[in-house]
């Protein structure tokens, strides 16, 4: 069975991956990063969410010998400048505080009518494969691919559904924000998912 390493400690991101990769390619053993104890953490040090998503899957990528998949993703929110943008985990501070990140950009946004609080979730994955691997000729080393959705900052969240601040973003379109939407129906709108459909056909065909 093919393999390939998702870079990822985020067990939601971790299902949401597995799904989405599942309906392109059903023979691909997925592992992630708790398949690697051992495994040191990559800083996130670059400057775009491509850039962090490159900088991930080449770590894990040299560590594992394996081929590697990484995402990066975050908030932008038009009347904070694009802000939380590539900070979107720590916000608030504190790494993966869900709640603490959604206090937070509900406070900076009090206010502020739902006409100017317009946002959009980017994600970007990036593909990376170890020196050698099959032939070069055939294959880049790097494969990337992005996925955008728009929506606005609702006035307090709403669902249980998903993680981060999917229950603060009501997508265009959408009548319930991205925490009130089921797995399936948020895989086939996310931004995440978009950015893998994207790449999941060449997963499948270079692997």
């Amino acid at each position: 069975m093919r393999k390939i390493v998702l870079a990822t400690k985020n067990i939601g991101k971790i299902a949401e991956f597995e799904r989405l990769l599942a309906e392109h390619a059903e023979d691909i053993q997925v592992l992630g990063l708790r398949d690697f104890p051992d495994l040191p953490d990559v800083e996130e040090t670059g400057n775009s969410f491509r850039e962090n998503a490159l900088l991930k899957a080449r770590g894990i990528c040299n560590f594992t010998n394996l081929p590697a998949l990484a995402d990066d993703s975050g908030l932008c929110i038009d009347y904070l400048d694009g802000n939380p943008g590539i900070f979107s985990a720590r916000w608030s501070g504190a790494h993966g505080d869900d709640l603490a990140n959604i206090n937070k950009v509900l406070t900076e946004l009090d206010g502020v009518p739902t006409s100017k609080r317009g946002a959009h979730f980017m994600c970007e994955v990036a593909l990376v494969f170890p020196p050698g691997y099959k032939s070069t000729a055939q294959i880049d080393d790097v494969v990337t691919e992005s996925g955008k959705l728009l929506g606005f900052i609702t006035l307090s969240p709403r669902g249980s559904f998903g993680f981060g601040y999917d229950p603060i973003f009501q997508p265009v379109g959408q009548e319930l924000t991205l925490g009130e939407l089921a797995h399936g129906e948020k895989d086939r709108l996310s931004h995440r998912g978009i950015a893998l459909r994207a790449i999941s056909p060449k997963i499948s065909n270079l692997l």
